[in-house]
């Protein structure tokens, strides 16, 4: 038997922190690769620490549902699992490279852990980034005559979270599809408060590298690009903004294609996911009615 245990941050303050977490558990199990799908949340119940005790299987696969390496994923995931001679230097990183690592648990040493890098770190989450634009202007083509921004938080926060930023942005910019791509951020230049200034095209989508929407994401970037002076009065998509359209899409996390993500950690550290990915895929092309 095998199990995945997806983990997250969650929030005692905002009830949606969790949502995706339990949308890409529920897409997940329904393709069938797994015996057992589990989550557990840093700060929400089912937590972190007691997580593994509700597996059965005796082979384990975990997925930090996280976007970059640094403090949650190199010493509070592993501190909060008892993983057994954990060692970050065990990951051979770069702060973008973190795979996966085999170890065992001191309260189920019973069990073989795979401790897998974060999800945001992972080459397919630039296609979850494409699909992203793809899903707020309604065009699965979309590209020509678009800009795209990549958003993070910025470098004084986390390095490595801005080394992410830069590798999708790099990646999309390779596939030659849109006009323009630009990495911003909020705290560091080029900032997101200025997003006009970067782009030449008039339609430009704004994804945001976070997991789910809260407090940034839903407040702040849209208040800080001019979308609307405030937040709880709501704002357009598109919005006119400068001359510019844009397209903002709220946090790349929320989208569907994630769980193909989870699956792909899971099989890059030796899970046999069958078909499973294919049945994402296909799945999270269709729209809610036509899922159901």
């Amino acid at each position: 038997m095998q199990a995945l245990v997806i983990v997250a941050h969650g929030s005692h303050l905002n009830p949606d922190s969790s949502a995706p977490t339990y949308d890409h558990a529920d897409t997940v199990r329904e393709a069938g690769a797994f015996d057992e799908v589990r989550t557990g949340f840093w700060k929400e119940e089912p937590s972190i620490r007691e997580v593994l005790r509700t597996v059965e299987a005796d082979e384990v696969y975990v997925v930090p549902l996280f976007i970059s390496e640094g403090y949650f994923t190199e010493q509070v995931i592993p501190r909060e699992l008892r993983l057994d001679g954990w060692d970050v230097a065990d990951w051979d990183s770069d702060g973008l490279s973190a795979s996966h690592v085999t170890l065992t648990a001191s309260d189920v040493p019973e069990k073989t852990i795979h401790y897998c890098g974060p999800v945001g770190t992972h080459a397919a989450m630039t296609e979850v980034l494409v699909r992203r634009a793809e899903t707020v202007t309604g065009d699965p083509n979309v590209g020509e005559g678009f800009g795209l921004a990549v958003v993070g938080h910025g470098t004084e926060r986390n390095e490595n979270s801005a080394k992410a930023i830069e590798y999708h942005a790099d990646r999309i910019r390779e596939m030659d599809r849109f006009d323009e791509v630009q990495a911003l951020y909020m705290d560091e230049e080029p900032e997101v408060d200025d997003v006009t200034d970067y782009f030449d095209s008039e339609d430009v989508v704004v994804v945001p590298l976070f997991i789910a929407d809260g407090f940034h994401t839903q407040e702040d970037i849209p208040e800080d690009m001019g979308l609307t002076d405030d937040y709880r009065t709501g704002y357009d998509v598109p919005a006119e903004v400068e001359g510019h359209r844009i397209w903002y899409a709220g946090a790349v996390g929320t989208e569907g294609l994630m769980a193909d993500v989870v699956l792909e950690r899971a099989a890059d550290a030796g899970a046999d996911i069958g078909n499973s990915l294919e049945v994402v895929r296909e799945r999270t092309r269709k729209t809610p009615q036509e899922a159901n």
